[in-house]
């Protein structure tokens, strides 16, 4: 008797064992069999064979330590009972598309570019006004895939300047393509997408205005196009080159209050989205096919809706939001391509293009990345605006506008250069 209780208790234990690893056999079952297909169901075949076949190892053990007189048809049934109930909670929590409203209506004045690369962008233009003059200017929107909504009031200002001014939504971001091969939202695609639309619009050469994300797709136009650039302006960039900063180049999520941080775990660990960040690790085609653009699309929007304020300096008035979404996929993949980009700090350092870079005093990017544009850049201006954080067009319009005309028209400009290369105390 004393030999055969602790027998026992270890099968009750290899039994509670059973439980809890079968549910995460079939999860890495799921993702690995990612590795080699985007099919979803037999990603969820392999899942549930492993879920199944890992119950079964264990539980036949455990009736055997326990003494169980069928311990084999009672470990099948237990597997396969453990196999039901994870096959009925996927079917749930993960396979089922969750309620999402559907596309945007299409804004006033939106017009599309069929490009040679492919893509069909969507795009607004504020014709100018009088003589235009010879170099029209593009706005880049930040993210990947965070576009804006109509021509930026800076944007209608320049018109009335004579220039002609062009803002669009990126590949995969607003009203534009969705691939559907995921793995095609890459950095070279984007500078190609760029430089298609110089060449539809007829231009020799392009003014640059870069947000964000912009600011660093902008560079790396610059890098393989100086001959087409009049002038470059980076407002609050990202990276100039993700390899000079090994711990990112700055979070705005660290940012949220504790409402907001609890909004966004809920929003982006639900079982659904979870699953399509799991894959995207492992094959972003794979997380395509679980869930797509449109919902994808629609959960992004509503995590990007609970930080929207948190990128200004404290005490800035609420924005009022737009329905122009973002693109998820070009987000998460193109941010992923960009992490593989060669350094293109070498030839921009003979590029002699004039840029003026706008840095925000709450601004989340950190310094480093900023300067990095002012060191690499020979004709660049750097200017340090207080009251502005990310979104300097939005936190101080004003000041960005004025700045943006100056430089366009080659004024002296309304705030100092910025030369230390250390950040405002």
């Amino acid at each position: 008797m004393a030999s055969t209780l602790p027998r026992r208790a270890i099968g009750g234990v290899l039994l509670l064992v059973c439980v809890v690893v079968a549910p995460l056999a079939g999860v890495a079952g799921f993702l690995g069999a990612a590795a080699m297909t985007a099919a979803v169901p037999v990603l969820a075949a392999v899942g549930l064979a492993a879920a199944t076949s890992a119950g079964f190892l264990l539980a036949w053990p455990a009736f055997h330590l326990i003494g169980a007189r069928r311990g084999g048809k009672a470990a099948i049934l237990l597997a396969v009972g453990l196999t039901v109930a994870v096959a009925g909670l996927a079917s749930v929590a993960v396979f089922r598309p969750g309620p999402f409203p559907g596309p945007a209506s299409t804004a006033p004045g939106v017009r599309y570019w069929d490009l040679p690369t492919g893509s069909r962008i969507a795009y607004v233009h504020a014709p100018a006004n009088g003589n235009a003059r010879p170099t029209p200017v593009v706005f880049l929107h930040g993210g990947p895939g965070t576009p804006g909504e109509g021509i930026p009031a800076a944007g209608k200002v320049l018109a009335a300047k004579g220039f002609e001014v062009y803002a669009y939504d990126q590949l995969g971001a607003g009203r534009s393509t969705r691939l559907p091969d995921v793995m095609g939202y890459t950095v070279a695609r984007h500078v190609a997408d760029l430089e298609a639309i110089r060449r539809t619009i007829g231009a020799d050469k392009l003014i640059i205005v870069g947000q964000s994300w912009g600011g660093s797709l902008a560079a790396q136009y610059l890098a393989a196009y100086p001959e087409h650039v009049a002038k470059v302006v980076f407002s609050a960039p990202g990276a100039l080159w993700p390899g000079a900063l090994p711990g990112g180049d700055g979070e705005p999520w660290d940012r949220l209050t504790s409402a907001q941080k609890e909004r966004y775990d809920e929003l982006s660990s639900a079982p659904r989205m979870l699953a399509a960040f799991l894959l995207l690790g492992v094959n972003p085609r794979a997380a395509h096919a679980l869930v797509g653009d449109d919902e994808a699309d629609a959960r992004f929007h509503e995590l990007a809706l609970v930080g929207k304020d948190t990128t200004s300096c404290p005490g800035t008035p609420p924005r009022t939001p737009h329905e122009n979404r973002q693109g998820f996929y070009v987000n998460q993949v193109t941010s992923a391509d960009f992490q593989q980009v060669a350094d293109p700090r070498p030839r921009l350092r003979q590029v002699r293009v004039p840029a003026l870079i706008m840095r925000g005093e709450c601004d989340f990017i950190k310094w480093e990345a900023t300067y990095d544009y002012r060191r690499t850049l020979p004709a660049s201006t750097l200017v340090y605006i207080k009251g502005a954080g990310h979104a300097v067009a939005a936190d101080q319009p004003a000041t960005y506008t004025a700045l943006l005309e100056s430089f366009l028209l080659d004024r002296p400009l309304p705030l100092p250069a910025y030369t230390s290369p250390t950040p405002p105390r």
